[in-house]
């Protein structure tokens, strides 16, 4: 099989194998008419043997148990809800870190930021980003900073005398 083959042909092919098994073909025909090795004939065939018809579809890869429950995930949710400074940050800006924090002290669960925003994903938050200027700013306020506070902490030339 020198091909790269998608999970639902693999399928196909495991079904057309235990066919030809089934017809009285020997392993080593097999291999020739699909085109793989008498190894992936014979794996085949024994999961056949074990499992039966589901023996023969592509599994999806399991992985490490989920260390949230439901109940926590919603748990988690509507402590975001309340927002970051009722957590005691700065900003009301949810990022990964600070949501891994709260993971953290809530459900003694330390989590890498990256997984964190695979929960968050999970759970349907949707990345944000950020507006360059604060929705609180006072307009009138930044304009009379700008007027006159700002020239007087500018830098102003040094006068060398010589």
């Amino acid at each position: 099989m020198a091909t790269k083959l998608r999970s639902k042909e693999y399928d196909g092919l495991r079904k057309r194998c235990i066919e030809l098994l089934a017809a009285g073909h020997i392993s080593e025909r097999v291999s020739e008419m699909l085109g793989c090795t008498s190894s992936w004939v014979a794996k085949t065939k024994k999961r056949y043997e074990l499992d039966g018809e589901a023996g023969l579809l592509t599994k999806k890869p399991g992985g490490q148990k989920a260390r949230l429950n439901d109940s926590q995930l919603q748990t988690l949710l509507s402590e975001l809800k309340r927002g970051a400074l009722a957590h005691g940050f700065s900003g009301e800006i949810w990022t990964r870190k600070r949501v891994g924090a709260i993971i953290l002290k809530l459900f003694g669960q330390n989590y890498d930021p990256t997984h964190v925003g695979r929960i968050l994903k999970k759970a349907g938050w949707t990345r944000q980003k950020p507006q360059v200027k604060a929705r609180q700013q006072n307009a009138e306020a930044v304009k009379n900073w700008r007027e006159h506070r700002l020239p007087e902490i500018k830098k102003k030339p040094s006068q060398k005398t010589g």
